[in-house]
C-alpha cells in the first residue's frame, strides 16, 4: 500500500518545484511556504489522529480515511492555474497524510517484535522509497513519450512541455487507486491480546500523559534538527542551478530514493544490534556534510553524487528514529507518541522551509545550505547527550 502511494506521490513531487517556478511564477520563498504550511498542518493532525487511535483501539479506520483524501485530491494538481491553487491542493493532500501517518506507524509498531523493530520500520521505509523510485521513472517515461527533454532549464519551458507535466499529474491517479484497493482489502488491525490491554487503550484521555522525560528530551533534539531540514524541493532547484536538465529531475529523484530503499532495511536492522543513537548521530553528521557540499558544489555531476550520498542519510535514520519512539513509550501510548514525534517534525518544517527560502532569495543558495548543515551538526552533537533507553513492553 505504501509502495503504490509513493509511486503516485513521487510522479508529481520532483516536477512540482519546476512547475511552480516556471509555469506558475512562484519564487523560492513561496515554494518553501507551500511545503512548510502543508507539512505543519499535517503534523497537527498526526498528533490528534494518533491519540484517537489509542483511545478507540483501532488504527485502520483512520488510515483508510487519510489515504483516501490524499489519493482523491493529489491528481488535481494538473488543473492548477496559480501557485495558490497548488498550495490548497498540497494542503489537502497533507491533511490526508496527517490523519493516516501516526495510526499507521503505531499499527506497524504493534505488528513488529521488539527485537526486530528497527528492521521493520526500515523495511517499511524501503518499500516506501521503492515506490519513490518507480514514480519518478514513470514520470520520466511519460515525459519522454510526449517529447519533453529538449530544454535544459526552467527558462526554456515550452507550452507543449507544460501540457506534458499536467498529463503526468493526472496519470498519478492510477497507482493511488491501486494503493486504496490494497489498503481496504488486505491491511488489517492487529487484534488486542487481552481485555486488559483494550481497557487501557480506551481509557486514554490525556493526549500527553504517560510519556516519559526521555521521550520529551528526544523530541527537543528532533525539533532542532528539523529546523535545518528544509524541504527537499530545494535540492532539486539547486541541482537545476548546477546544470541538471529539468527532464532528468525525475531520474535524479529516483536515484535518491533507490539509495534510500536499498539502505533502509539494513540501516534499521543495524540499529537493532548497534543501538538507535549511533545510527541517528552518524546519519545527521552525514546530512550536515552533504548540505555543506551542496552549498559549494559547482558542477552537475556533483549534484548526482550528493543526491546518492544523501540517500544513505535516510537509510540510516528514517526507520531508526521511529523505532526509537516505539522503544521508549508504553504500547498503549504509541499512537500519541508518534503523533507528538510527527508534530515536532511538522512544527520545525514550516520555519525551516521559510528560513531556508528567505536566505536563498537574499544571500544565495550556498548560505542557505550552510545554515541547514550547521543546525544538523548542532543536533548531532546534542544527540550524543540524549540517551533514551527502552521501556519494558506493556502486557
Amino acid at each position: 500500500m505504501s509502495f503504490f502511494t509513493d509511486v503516485s506521490t513521487e510522479m508529481i513531487y520532483p516536477l512540482l518545484p519546476v512547475f511552480l517556478a516556471s509555469v506558475l511564477g512562484a519564487n523560492a520563498s513561496f515554494i518553501g511556504a507551500i511545503e512548510g504550511v502543508a507539512e505543519t498542518t499535517a503534523s497537527l493532525l498526526k498528533l490528534v489522529s494518533g491519540w484517537w487511535s489509542d483511545k478507540v483501539g483501532s488504527r485502520k479506520r483512520l488510515v483508510v480515511i487519510g489515504y483516501g483524501i490524499a489519493s482523491i485530491v493529489r491528481p488535481f494538481t494538473a488543473t492548477a492555474r496559480s501557485a495558490t491553487q497548488v498550495l490548497f491542493i498540497r494542503l489537502t493532500d497533507r491533511i490526508g497524510k496527517g490523519i493516516r501517518t501516526s495510526p499507521r506507524d503505531a499499527l506497524l509498531a504493534d505488528s513488529a517484535p521488539a527485537t526486530a523493530r528497527g528492521r521493520s520500520f526500515g523495511f517499511h521505509a524501503a518499500a516506501d522509497n521503492a515506490g519513490a523510485v518507480v514514480g519518478p521513472l514513470l514520470a520520466f517515461l511519460f515525459l519522454k513519450l510526449q517529447g519533453v527533454g529538449s530544454f535544459e532549464s526552467s527558462r526554456h519551458l515550452l507550452p507543449h512541455d507544460e501540457r506534458a507535466l499536467r498529463n503526468v499529474f493526472w496519470l498519478s491517479a492510477v497507482p493511488a487507486l491501486i494503493a486504496m484497493v490494497v489498503l481496504i482489502i488486505v491491511v488489517r488491525d492487529v487484534p488486542k491480546r487481552d481485555a486488559g490491554e483494550k481497557e487501557a487503550a480506551t481509557s486514554v484521555t490525556d493526549i500527553g500523559g504517560r510519556l516519559t522525560k526521555r521521550f520529551w528530551a528526544y523530541l527537543v533534539v528532533i525539533l532542532l534538527f528539523t529546523l535545518g531540514n528544509s524541504t527537499d524541493a530545494f535540492l532539486l532547484l539547486r541541482a537545476n542551478q548546477l546544470g541538471v536538465p529539468i527532464a532528468l529531475a525525475p531520474i535524479l529523484w529516483a536515484l535518491l530514493n533507490f539509495v534510500k530503499s536499498a539502505t533502509g532495511t539494513y540501516g534499521g536492522g543495524l540499529s537493532d544490534t548497534l543501538g538507535r543513537k549511533p545510527l541517528i548521530v552518524a546519519g545527521w553528521l552525514l546530512y550536515s556534510a552533504v548540505y555543506f557540499a551542496f552549498g559549494w558544489a559547482t558542477a552537475a555531476w556533483q549534484a548526482w553524487v550528493l543526491f546518492a550520498v544523501y540517500g544513505i542519510f535516510y537509510g540510516a535514520t528514517e526507520g531508526t528514529e521511529k523505532a526509537l519512539v516505539a522503544d521508549i513509550v508504553p504500547q498503549t501510548r504509541r499512537g500519541s507518541a508518534f503523533g507528538w514525534y510527527n508534530l515536532a517534525i511538522g512544527l520545525g518544517a514550516l520555519p525551516a522551509s521559510l528560513i531556508f527560502g528567505a536566505i536563498w532569495d537574499r544571500l544565495g543558495a550556498p548560505s542557505a545550505f550552510v545554515f541547514g548543515a550547521t543546525l544538523a551538526l548542532m543536533a548531532a552533537l546534542l544527540m550524543v547527550f540524549v540517551a533514551p533507553s527502552p521501556v519494558r513492553e506493556s502486557k
